[in-house]
């Protein structure tokens, strides 16, 4: 996988709670260009929230195609998961795509790239994107020594990453199951 930049994305499974943050920020290399835009997403009739990170026309390209098989798998998120990395691996145009994707619901947390993983986690966080070690390590540090819920827990992650990472903001969009 390649280093992602630009952005975090971080989902937390936690006490029964499902959230997915993201920052607003938009960088073209070492310049902001928006501060306030949504990379958090929810698909299939708000059953599955989505996060991205890397190149924006990507990336919808990506829930897209992720919407499709949703759709074609009744909103299966795991089959829909599997078969959409299938395809992102073999197809010469997919395979060119520079993002990365979280997607969860309320059973399954995965992270999706165009290698072909499938990846869910073992302790429910997931975090992309260059700011994502930082959201990952905080968000473990309060799930182990705090009685925060998933929001809070994100939240407060969100914020220590965009304290450390120059390509993190404050302007933080969760969305929760």
């Amino acid at each position: 996988m390649s280093k992602t930049r630009s952005t975090t994305i971080l989902a937390i499974r936690h006490r029964g709670e499902v959230v997915v943050a993201g920052d607003g920020q938009v960088s073209l290399g070492a310049t902001v260009v928006k501060h306030k835009a949504s990379k958090v997403r929810r698909l299939y009739h708000g059953r599955v929230i989505t996060g991205f990170a890397g190149a924006t026309a990507d990336a919808f390209t990506l829930y897209d195609k992720l919407e499709q098989k949703l759709e074609q798998y009744k909103g299966n998120l795991m089959r829909s998961a599997v078969e959409l990395a299938k395809d992102w691996r073999t197809d010469r145009i997919l395979r060119r795509l520079e993002a990365m994707l979280v997607a969860v619901d309320d059973k399954h947390s995965f992270l999706l790239s165009g290698s072909g993983d499938v990846i869910e986690p073992d302790d429910g966080i997931l975090a992309i994107g260059s700011g994502g070690p930082y959201a990952q390590a905080a968000a473990r540090a309060l799930m182990d020594h705090s009685e925060l819920d998933a929001e809070s827990i994100a939240r407060a992650a969100m914020e220590i990453a965009a304290a450390i990472c120059v390509y993190t903001n404050h302007n933080i969009n969760i969305e929760k199951i």
